[in-house]
């Protein structure tokens, strides 16, 4: 069963919101949305690496929350709801090399009224954990501007 409302997530729409933001400079795209994940990647470059060419940890938090963000406004109803972000951390566990893409997906762990927390893994191109993150949103009345 889907966690999304209405069905289905709308892949093709967040992507075209991104361009103009924060998730287009770095370079964000959204990948695939299953019945309870979503998925994307985000390049290691000259906008997400630090200065020793690896993958800089604010980058990572920051794809997180994107994925995070994302998920958590389209389990709710967009015309009656919203989701604004709470906290979020990360435990980077591994570099990612420049030159290279990682991968992250969000999942839920709780999907509550009032609050919801998301797992991310963001994980190298081998499939090694970079970077495990949490984000916490509250949910609040109100439409959806995203």
């Amino acid at each position: 069963m889907s966690i999304w409302f209405g069905g289905e997530f709308p892949l093709e729409y967040c992507n075209r919101r991104n361009a103009r933001t924060l998730n287009g400079n770095l370079g964000i795209e959204l990948l695939e949305a299953g019945a309870d994940y979503l998925k994307g990647r985000m390049p290691v470059d000259e906008r997400t690496a630090n200065p020793a060419g690896v993958l800089h940890g604010g980058a990572s938090i920051a794809f997180a929350e994107t994925l995070a963000s994302w998920a958590g406004a389209f389990v709710l109803d967009s015309a009656t709801h919203h989701c604004v972000g709470l906290d979020i951390n990360g435990n980077h566990v591994r570099p990612a090399i420049g030159g290279s893409v990682v991968y992250g997906t969000a999942k839920p762990a709780s999907l509550g009224r009032k609050v919801q927390v998301w797992e991310v893994r963001i994980e190298n191109e081998q499939g090694g954990l970079v970077c495990l993150s949490r984000v916490t949103m509250a949910v609040l009345e109100g439409a959806n501007r995203y």
